[in-house]
């Protein structure tokens, strides 16, 4: 099963599959095409955390996250303020757009160590499809168009990628076919190179060449010291079920497990879902993990980060008790995190028992907004991510890999796979693979209702509540003291699959991005089976 949030990254990892290649294969041959088809979402200069469940029963999460330049120091942005929601942008934008923006990226290496590490095939068959659809072409979706013109005036700005997004000054149009010819020389020469074309060889030079000219901080040898970071998952319990998640840098699998606990000492299947009394709780839950996550939550290698006392069932009880079934908690100011909803999610698994749950970014919609002349590349702007007052969890320091929210998740039952999930959508990921959790089993959802289900996010202020969602519980909530913000989506498209203990997977995707489901059924022939011709009769030939 191949789940992601484009048909043809989904169709790329099911050619892997039919091919006879492994999960692994499957997951990096759909985010190589993403980084074609979704081209505003994810690319080989951005970053990511791909978690991994092998067929011997091991977790493992690689941090492929970027990470602070070399020449980047705390200073390095003047804050336009010191108090949230604006504590993090900056005079100029310069955190945000163009080149002093990129963060050192992590995620080719993430890729290429995974299917090094994992996989069976080679990278170039796994890139094929990639190079592919960059060659001859893809139709451009009505997502994609949109966020060419949410994005327009930003893109306007440079010559390059204003020559691939808006021909003729004009946003591509839905339905039109997109070729991205130096995107797709660029794949080939890694292809045939291998991850050393970018990170030290001629690929890695012109990226150091133009970004030093245009005044980023971006170098070759901050790129020659990129490194995949293998990390343990962290990993809790809820109502009979194991859940595995990513560790910080990423806040993803810690604050999952917390608000689970929390929520594991109350009867939600009994309040229901939707109901007010269940939102409220998914709502306090939301508020206490995001003010622990504004504490503590950061690069370990920086900061110490309390995973332990975080995810324990004790603490849990502590934060129970600070919730009232009446009234809401008081509302704090927006937490200083801040995360671009623009990511992309893949889940895949095959029929070896290797299952992958992999979550990747370039941060905003199209990163920093230019593209490396010649190349096609569209680099990260992940140094948004980051606190630019000196002396905090989040601030910049050289080699700092940034904090995100991202939650790529696979949870057992009784030692075996239950679900993997995961979704794009910044600070909001983690709150929503809580509620698909929720969803699955305390509501007893099916994959597909769990992911397309309306959601709720609260950082401590207003409570969103997504489309859906009856009416009249916003005045229930207001009664109780929240301030409702009713908002059309919460949080990206999730991709997830179930598994029922006999072999079967069932994949599910849902319309808050171009999400699609492949699954293949059946196999080879059993060994000996064939069509039979007609035997030569023992008497062919001869007289009666």
């Amino acid at each position: 099963m191949v789940v992601t949030n484009h048909p043809l990254a989904s169709a790329a990892g099911t050619e892997m599959l039919a091919a006879g290649g492994n999960a692994i294969d499957a997951a990096i041959a759909a985010l190589f095409t993403l980084t074609v088809v979704e081209p505003m979402m994810v690319g080989i200069l951005g970053g990511g955390i791909t978690h991994i469940r092998t067929t011997d029963g091991r977790h493992i999460v690689l941090d492929g996250l970027s990470a602070a330049p070399a020449a980047a120091a705390p200073d390095l942005y003047r804050p336009v303020s010191d108090q949230p929601p604006y504590s993090l942008d900056t005079v100029g934008r310069e955190n945000a757009v163009g080149p002093k923006a990129v963060a050192t990226p992590g995620a080719l290496r993430g890729w290429c160590d995974a299917l090094e590490r994992f996989g069976t095939m080679s990278l170039s068959d796994v890139m094929e499809p990639a190079i592919r659809h960059a060659r001859r072409g893809f139709a451009v979706t009505p997502y994609l168009a949109g966020c060419i013109e949410e994005a327009a005036a930003d893109l306007a700005g440079d010559p390059e990628i204003a020559r691939l997004f808006l021909p003729d000054g004009q946003a591509r149009r839905a339905g039109t076919r997109f070729v991205m010819g130096d995107y797709a020389e660029t794949l080939a020469s890694i292809a045939s190179g291998g991850p050393e074309t970018l990170y030290s060889g001629d690929l890695g030079g012109v990226i150091d060449r133009h970004m030093s000219s245009v005044g980023g901080l971006l170098t070759l040898a901050d790129l020659a010291a990129v490194s995949t970071i293998e990390r343990a998952p962290v990993r809790g319990r809820y109502r009979g079920f194991d859940i595995y998640g990513p560790p910080p840098p990423s806040a993803g699998g810690v604050h999952v497990i917390q608000m689970l606990n929390i929520l594991e000492g109350y009867d939600l299947a009994a309040l229901g879902y939707g109901s007010i009394e269940t939102m409220h709780l998914l709502g306090e839950a939301l508020k206490i993990a995001f003010a622990d996550r504004a504490r503590s939550t950061a690069d370990p290698a920086f900061v110490d980060v309390p995973v332990d006392r975080l995810i324990s069932k004790r603490y849990a009880e502590a934060c129970r008790a600070r919730i009232s079934m009446t009234h809401a908690a008081p509302a704090t100011p927006a937490s200083p995190a801040a995360e671009s909803d623009n990511t992309t999610h893949v889940t895949v698994s095959d029929s070896f028992g290797n299952i992958v749950s992999s979550t990747q970014t370039i941060n905003s919609l199209f990163g920093a907004r230019f593209v490396i002349p010649g190349t096609g590349i569209i680099p990260n702007n992940n140094m948004s991510l980051f606190d630019p007052h000196p002396g905090r969890a989040l601030s910049i320091a050289p080699g700092k890999r940034v904090t995100t929210s991202m939650a790529p998740t696979i949870v057992l039952r009784d030692g075996q796979p239950a679900f993997a999930l995961g979704l794009p959508g910044g600070l909001r990921i983690f709150g929503c693979v809580m509620q698909a959790l929720v969803n699955l089993i305390d509501h007893g959802m099916s994959p597909q209702e769990a992911v397309e289900a309306p959601r709720l996010w609260t950082q401590g202020g207003d409570l969103e509540v997504e489309d859906g969602y009856p009416d009249s519980t916003h005045g229930g909530l207001t009664a109780m003291g929240w301030r409702v913000l009713p908002v059309p989506h919460v949080g990206g498209g999730m991709a997830a699959i179930a598994f029922d203990g006999d072999g079967n997977h069932t994949g599910a995707a849902c319309w808050r991005a171009d999400g699609v489901a492949i699954g293949i059924g059946g196999g080879l022939a059993r060994q000996g089976i064939r069509f039979w011709p007609d035997a030569p009769r023992v008497n062919e030939g001869k007289d009666d």
